[in-house]
């Protein structure tokens, strides 16, 4: 296997506290991976005058995935990149509660989701201005029953569903569940929009998955109203395999999902597109910790196992996340927001040695 090539952006506050270690874990596998570091944020401005220079674009073209941290603003245009600029359209949260997860529900057990999120398109095009600008478009509201630029002083938003963007989001939501099958799971996809209310844009998002749904016959599908669907998270997820949902409901009830389990310092991710992932944990950079040694790496080691699974090394993933399992299991050495007192450095060394 030819050597694989890891861009790391380790992001800002606390967030480089969480990425370092995890490096570390990496490197005791003893996999054949050369790290290479993209001068983004203060080092690419010290060094080529830009917070994303040219150079660590060139960087970011020249890996084969990046592991990401988390950015308080000086790594955005590195992540804008690399989401949309590298067109990663599928934004992939594993929701899976393990023994030892400080979940706030009194059963959390069995709870195993993963949701797939839209990743380009929807609300995040990032159009939006004053309501009188709608006025050349003569645009009508059935319900104001007249034209939305009468409507009064405001602002106004855009939301774009495609037929690509979407078809492609539902073909990998499916043969993600078809994949989860083969090991056990119930294959199952549950769509999730507001499609009752936006007929025109999230009726479209449910006609385009519908039509996807009918080429995975060996996989389940059922389509569900957003708002019934969130208090179906709440008191049965367990029931849930393969979520799709647009952009901004995913956005939204992603983090939701990791709640269930224990927090957000829990939730992995990684985004796709066709010849190119990044991964980072769904947290922020925890500024209020930086510089105590304290921050929860597990979504970050997570993130990576998930990585290494994409880099085709399935046996190593499955060790990472079978090492950080047992030291739940134990309980002994969990950090602050898991009840514990263990420090960063403590919790990657517990899992270390288990490796």
């Amino acid at each position: 296997m030819a050597t694989r090539r890891v861009a790391v952006i380790e992001g800002e506050d606390a967030s480089p506290e969480a990425v370092r270690p995890t490096v570390e874990l990496i490197d005791g596998l003893g996999l054949d991976i050369e790290w290479l570091y993209p001068p983004v944020g203060d080092r690419g401005q010290d060094l080529h005058g830009s917070i994303f220079p040219e150079e660590a674009k060139a960087v970011i073209d020249a890996s084969d995935t990046t592991l990401f941290g988390a950015t308080s603003g000086k790594s955005a245009l590195a992540l804008f990149y690399l989401r949309w600029g590298k067109a990663t359209f599928a934004n992939v949260r594993p929701a899976k509660w393990r023994p030892g997860f400080k979940s706030p529900l009194a059963r959390p057990e069995g709870i195993d989701l993963v949701i797939v999120r839209e990743n380009l398109e929807d609300m995040y095009l990032m159009v939006e201005g004053e309501v009188e600008e709608l006025g050349p478009a003569n645009l009508f509201s059935p319900i104001l029953q007249k034209p939305v630029a009468e409507a009064g002083p405001g602002r106004f938003a855009v939301k774009v569903i495609t037929r690509e963007g979407t078809e492609r989001a539902a073909r990998f939501a499916f043969e993600l569940a078809r994949h989860r099958k083969d090991r056990g799971r119930p294959g199952r996809v549950t769509m999730a929009a507001k499609y009752n209310m936006l007929p025109r844009s999230d009726g479209f998002f449910k006609e385009v998955t519908d039509q996807v749904a009918d080429d995975y016959p060996d996989v389940g599908y059922e389509a569900m109203i957003v708002d019934n669907f969130a208090h179906h998270l709440n008191v049965s997820p367990q029931s849930l395999d393969v979520v799709l949902l647009p952009n901004l409901y995913g956005d939204i009830l992603s983090d939701a999902a990791a709640g269930l389990v224990g927090g957000l310092g829990l939730a992995p991710s990684g985004c796709y597109g066709r010849d190119y992932a990044y991964f980072e944990s769904a947290h922020g950079t925890a500024p209020d910790i930086a510089g105590q040694n304290r921050i929860n790496p597990t979504a970050t080691i997570l993130s990576a196992a998930m990585m290494l699974e994409y880099l085709d090394y399935p046996e190593e993933a499955r060790r990472l996340e079978t090492a950080l399992a047992e030291v739940y299991a134990e309980g002994r050495c969990l950090t602050p927001d898991q009840g514990g007192r263990a420090s960063t450095t403590d919790f990657t060394r517990a899992v270390a040695e288990r490796l």
